[in-house]
């Protein structure tokens, strides 16, 4: 029986640990630092890429009250909590004609509006007649108020295919920086 030169095993033995070791490092260390990084918000750009107010807890349609169906479609939603005035109106008109600039990649996103009381009766008609396509929610009025993310006046909110608030806009929004805002998103989305 041959037995091993115990002066040449140890030395391979601890080059593998040490292999060993560096693979687990270079596998985790990353994600460790990240974690690192998101939890005690170290080496975060200042800058940002985009318009609006970033909602980046994780809600959904849900936590502003609105009770929708799931649709594998991105959203603009306007909510007004307060009826739909002359800035709620506005947001309407605005989230259509992002919908129409998307133009081939319209198909991935809708327009919605969520309301807490009917609307009047000539711009329920104006709204069936030009706006077919628009889906239309009940809000939870005392939802929506709880939110601390939800200001009381008319919103535009960009919403991802799973349901979650993305983006928030108010009234007086630049349409084209909502526009690109949306086109990114959907640039870099693997969903929806």
């Amino acid at each position: 029986m041959v037995s091993m030169n115990p002066t040449v095993a140890e030395p391979r033995r601890a080059r593998g640990r040490l292999q060993l070791l560096l693979i687990i490092g270079v596998v985790l260390g990353p994600m460790l630092l990240a974690s690192a990084m998101y939890r005690f918000g170290f080496w975060v750009p200042e800058s940002r890429s985009y318009d609006g107010v970033l909602i980046a807890n994780g809600q959904g349609r849900e936590a502003l009250g609105v009770q929708a169906g799931a649709e594998a479609r991105w959203e603009l939603l306007v909510t007004a909590p307060q009826g739909c005035n002359e800035n709620c109106q506005k947001l309407v008109y605005l989230a259509r004609q992002i919908n129409i600039g998307l133009a081939r990649e319209a198909g991935r996103a809708g327009h919605a509006l969520a309301i807490t009381q009917a609307l009047d009766a000539v711009y329920e008609q104006r709204l069936q007649r030009e706006y077919p396509q628009l889906k239309r929610y009940a809000l939870d009025a005392s939802v929506y108020s709880s939110n601390p993310e939800a200001p009381a006046a008319p919103q535009l909110w960009i919403v991802d295919p799973h349901g979650n608030l993305v983006l928030r806009y108010a009234a007086d929004a630049d349409g084209k920086a909502i526009l690109d805002d949306l086109k990114y998103l959907l640039k870099i989305s693997q969903i929806g």
